[in-house]
Order: C-alpha cells, then sequence, then structure tokens
C-alpha cells in the first residue's frame, strides 16, 4: 500500500489539518478516507469527493495543498499510462513521467466538476500535451523554430495520406497543395527534418565497420585546391599588365569571348588580337615558373 500523505510527496505539501479541540469550519465537508484505503475505494468517486472539498477550501491553505497532493497521487496511474505510449522514446521512462505529472498538477489545477466531465477524460489531453511539448522542446539534435517543427509533423502526415493515395511518394508540388503552402515552404520543412537526428562524423558504418567512420565515407579530393596557388601568384603578374592586355584577358577567359568578338570589341584585327594575347600568357607562364 502507499503511505500516508502525512509527509509532503510534493513541493507545498504540509501535514493533515487542524487539531480536533479547536472548531473546524470545514466538518461539514465530506470526510477525505486515509490514503492507505484508496485502493479499497472506487478512485473516480474519490477523486470527485475531493474536488469538491478543494472548491471550498482557500487556495494557498495547509488543507487545500493536502487534499491537492492526495489527487495527484490517487491520478498518478494516469500519468503512467500516457507515459506508457512514448515508450519507444530514447528518453529515460522517469523523465517522461515526471513531465506528465506536471501535466497532471495543470489538470488538477483547471479542472472543475461543473463542467460534467470525468476527470479522466479532462486530464489526460493536458498530460499528453505536456509530454509532446518535452519531446518537442528537447528531442531535436538542433534547435529550429516551433513552426518548423509544427511543419515538419504536417508533412509526413501528408506525405503518409499522399502516399496512400497516389502509391508513390508524392512530390514537392502536390504535397504544398495539399496543405496550402507555397513550393519554398514545403521544401524549408522538408530540410528542417534533417535537423531532428544527427550522427556523429566518427560513428562507424553498422552494416560494415570496415567502410571506416562517416567522415571518411564523405569526403573526398577537392581539386579546386590545386588551383589556389596558381591564381594567388597569377595576381601581382596581372596587375602589372598594360589595361588592354588585362582586358583581353578578362574578356577572353572571363566573358568567353572568341578573339574575332574581342577584336570587334576594341576596334583591332584578330591576328592582333592574338599576338595581343600569346605575348601575354608567355610573360604570366614565364613569370610562374620564374623563381624569386
Amino acid at each position: 500500500m502507499s503511505p500516508r500523505l502525512d509527509a509532503p510527496h510534493i513541493q507545498g505539501a504540509t501535514s493533515a489539518p487542524t487539531p480536533a479541540d479547536e472548531a473546524d469550519p470545514l466538518d461539514e465537508l465530506p470526510e477525505i478516507p486515509p490514503y492507505d484505503e484508496v485502493g479499497a475505494v472506487d478512485a473516480r468517486a474519490l477523486s470527485r469527493t475531493l474536488f469538491e472539498r478543494l472548491e471550498a477550501l482557500e487556495e494557498g491553505t495547509p488543507e487545500y495543498s493536502y487534499v491537492r497532493n492526495t489527487l495527484v497521487e490517487l491520478n498518478l496511474a494516469l500519468v503512467k499510462f500516457a507515459a506508457s505510449r512514448f515508450r519507444s522514446r530514447s528518453e529515460p521512462m522517469e523523465d517522461i513521467i515526471q513531465v506528465g505529472t506536471i501535466g497532471l498538477i495543470k489538470a488538477i489545477d483547471r479542472f472543475e466538476l461543473s463542467r460534467g466531465v470525468e476527470f479522466p477524460t479532462f486530464a489526460m489531453p493536458t498530460i499528453i500535451g505536456e509530454i509532446k511539448r518535452f519531446f518537442r522542446d528537447t528531442s531535436w539534435s538542433v534547435r529550429v523554430p516551433r513552426r518548423l517543427q509544427e511543419l515538419r509533423l504536417d508533412l509526413a502526415r501528408a506525405g503518409d495520406e499522399l502516399a496512400q493515395a497516389l502509391d508513390r511518394a508524392p512530390t514537392v508540388a502536390e504535397l504544398a497543395e495539399r496543405l496550402g503552402l507555397s513550393h519554398d515552404e514545403v521544401v524549408e520543412g522538408m530540410s528542417a527534418s534533417n535537423a531532428y537526428t544527427a550522427a556523429s562524423l566518427d560513428a562507424q558504418a553498422e552494416e560494415n565497420d570496415t567502410e571506416g567512420t562517416l567522415a571518411d565515407r564523405i569526403g573526398y579530393e577537392d581539386h579546386g585546391l590545386e588551383g589556389i596557388e596558381y591564381v594567388e601568384s597569377l595576381k601581382p603578374l596581372i596587375a602589372e599588365l598594360t589595361p588592354r592586355d588585362r582586358t583581353i584577358l578578362s574578356l577572353r577567359f572571363v566573358a568567353n569571348m572568341t578573339q574575332s568578338e574581342i577584336g570587334d570589341e576594341l576596334g583591332i584585327s584578330q591576328m592582333h588580337v592574338s599576338r595581343l594575347l600569346t605575348r601575354t600568357l608567355v610573360r604570366l607562364r614565364r613569370g610562374l615558373t620564374t623563381e624569386d
């Protein structure tokens, strides 16, 4: 059996009500059975009795805390039931139950008997919502705005529905039409999905450990690095050329113009352009190969 609530199980709980020799104005309220007898009492009926008494008590008093904490203890089964739906997650079950208990406390504070709804029916959405909020805020490897987190869920749901209807994976345009979004918004949501989980660059491939780490598999040789030295070495050599020679180089190798087009642009013949270009290239080549 669970222990009596003589000692506080939740912060703010205090000892039981006033001594018997003092007049208690709450004597006419329904009596709370001892907590060690709860197992023999219908939980829903007892919860209703406790809520009736809670509404008559002043918030912040020891009696109010005692009744409120008793309700929490009595309905912890709701939290465990809700937490069981998330047992496949990586978070420890103790943490999920703790977060769900916060949702239970919020539900107790908001519940009103006058609504005519059973407390479990009222409390479960609040408990589950608190747990989902916990996963939404803490389980992403890379923090993204809540708008994108919710968009990821909408895309996943719409993708499953369209895949069943079309018997194939939906396109970006089909997802955008289904959700009433633009093409760019769908692409942004799909990109945000990559931030949910992350893999270490030092992780080994599970299927074949001989492939090396992820960093080894995604790396490649950048051949452009070889030309950086030549580019940096050419800059001072090109700066020494005449303005016309620099213009010819730019038109030929940047604008990708032919020698005839360059001649028409500068008002000279194609043969003259060829001679000037050849002389310039020889000068640059000699400058690169000559050591200081």
